[in-house]
């Protein structure tokens, strides 16, 4: 069904143009020559959106703006206005717009704005609709109403209905993987399985088997014949996490099978066919990837169609409360604790730190703030300890640093060893926190606990 546009102007040639551009869109559009027929219209509840100009014969587009919200409420109002001022802009967003345009406007840009309006619209009226149902939305996972993240659920709702590949990148620790199963949870593939590869934690000389499976003889102990991700992802989705980290030797047949959606067994020779959506995730850029030659162009240029950027926490700091609040309940679950809440000075350091490792991050430093808390609220006091709760050596102590009487070489390898094996202890066996603390990629990590024999799953819990 064609969603409602309610043009409201009483220039006729004007009005005629962007009826016809709007109707071109698929768009059904009513008008309207002044506020007063305007909101008469929006009161019968039939539209999606209003494009409403500023100056109009008897009330102004200014003035009409809060009755239009009590008339269609949850309907959006884009203002127009053929007086260029600033002021009557910022006056129409603080009165409730959406957004201004000043004519003569681009129609394309126009276009986007409509379309992401409409897209908040749909997206208003699902959630509606599961909550009069009683249920929840995959969206109410990812938490936060700053705009920056309203802007990641409207686009998540709109891509995920989409039979389309994914992008989601992102700094370490903005949520990727949390992105991946809201998308993947709200698209029609939802009842299928959803399988998740992490490029990075594979060794190079398995990850192609791994990925598209082996026939009975393919290499030195195939007994016998495997199946591949893809193939175990049919009908669901499949989640490529680290994608920039992939072997370039391995891309072309990536690349096939993102295009084609098939690809030989290892050791195989006939084609295997999928049913399966792929979603990619990366905290890397990857046009700097290809740039240095590590990434094919041509699979980056595949993946980045359907693209999700998640903003970092130092771009979305008004979600701080609600995120700590969430990571406080979740921190009393598991420690078994009772603390009611985070004060006003605890959240006044929160809002002062830049958050490097983002929401990872501060799920870290809730718990280990609830660790240090000895009263029902978080203080200040609490957030510093758990900030420096990692002791750096000095001199004073240096004979006790592993490895102290060793030759150099040997002492700085056992050094490592204990720092690793520390951040796995802090990370509870989760290797890429304990990655994201020591500053190094999952794939170094994993390279240095085959080095030191170290086992992430002896840190668990």
């Amino acid at each position: 069904m064609a969603e409602n546009i309610l043009v409201v102007d009483d220039d006729r040639a004007f009005q005629g143009m962007l009826v016809e551009a709007l109707l071109d869109k698929g768009y059904a559009v009513d008008t309207a020559s002044s506020s007063e027929e305007g909101i008469e219209k929006a009161a019968s509840g039939e539209f999606d959106l209003i494009l409403h100009d500023i100056k109009l014969p008897g009330m102004s587009g200014l003035d009409a703006l809060p009755h239009l919200a009590d008339a269609a409420p949850g309907v959006d109002v884009i203002v127009m206005t053929g007086y260029a001022s600033k002021d009557s802009g910022v006056q129409a967003m603080q009165k409730g717009a959406y957004d201004y345009f000043t004519k003569p406007f681009s129609l394309g840009e126009m276009e986007v704005v409509v379309r992401r309006a409409l897209e908040k619209r749909r997206l208003q009226r699902e959630l509606a609709a599961l909550k009069r149902r009683g249920g929840q939305s995959p969206l109410d996972n990812i938490i936060g109403q700053s705009p920056a993240i309203q802007a990641v659920k409207e686009r998540i709702a709109r891509v995920a209905e989409l039979n389309t590949d994914v992008l989601i990148m992102g700094e370490t620790g903005t949520g990727k993987e949390l992105v991946s199963d809201t998308v993947h949870a709200m698209s029609g593939r939802a009842s299928g399985p959803f399988v998740k590869v992490n490029c990075a934690a594979i060794p190079e000389n398995l990850i192609e088997s791994e990925l598209f499976g082996h026939e009975k003889g393919a290499f030195t102990g195939a007994g016998a014949a495997r199946q591949g991700k893809f193939e175990l992802a049919k009908s669901g989705s499949i989640l490529l996490d680290e994608i920039g980290d992939m072997p370039l030797n391995l891309q072309p047949k990536l690349l096939r099978a993102v295009e084609q959606k098939q690809a030989e067994r290892l050791g195989g020779v006939k084609p295997v066919k999928y049913d399966v959506r792929i979603i990619a995730a990366t905290n890397q850029e990857l046009e700097e990837r290809v740039a240095e030659g590590a990434f094919r162009s041509d699979l980056y240029y595949r993946l980045n169609v359907a693209t999700l950027l998640l903003p970092p926490l130092r771009e979305r700091k008004s979600d701080l409360p609600a995120l700590a609040e969430f990571f406080l309940d979740r921190a009393n679950r598991r420690l078994g604790t009772d603390i009611a809440a985070i004060s006003a000075d605890a959240m006044e350091v929160f809002y002062n730190y830049d958050w490097p490792g983002n929401v990872r991050q501060l799920a870290n430093a809730v718990e280990r703030a609830a660790i240090f808390c000895t009263a029902s609220t978080i203080s200040a006091t609490d957030v510093d300890q758990a900030f420096s709760n990692k002791q750096s050596a000095t001199a004073s102590d240096a004979l006790s640093l592993p490895g102290a009487g060793l030759p150099l070489k040997e002492a700085l390898q056992e050094y490592e060893k204990t720092l690793i094996a520390n951040a796995l202890r802090e990370a509870g066996g989760v290797q890429t926190e304990a990655a994201d603390s020591l500053g190094v990629s999952a794939k170094n990590l994993w390279n240095k606990l085959r080095k030191h024999d170290l086992d992430p799953n002896a840190f668990k819990g």
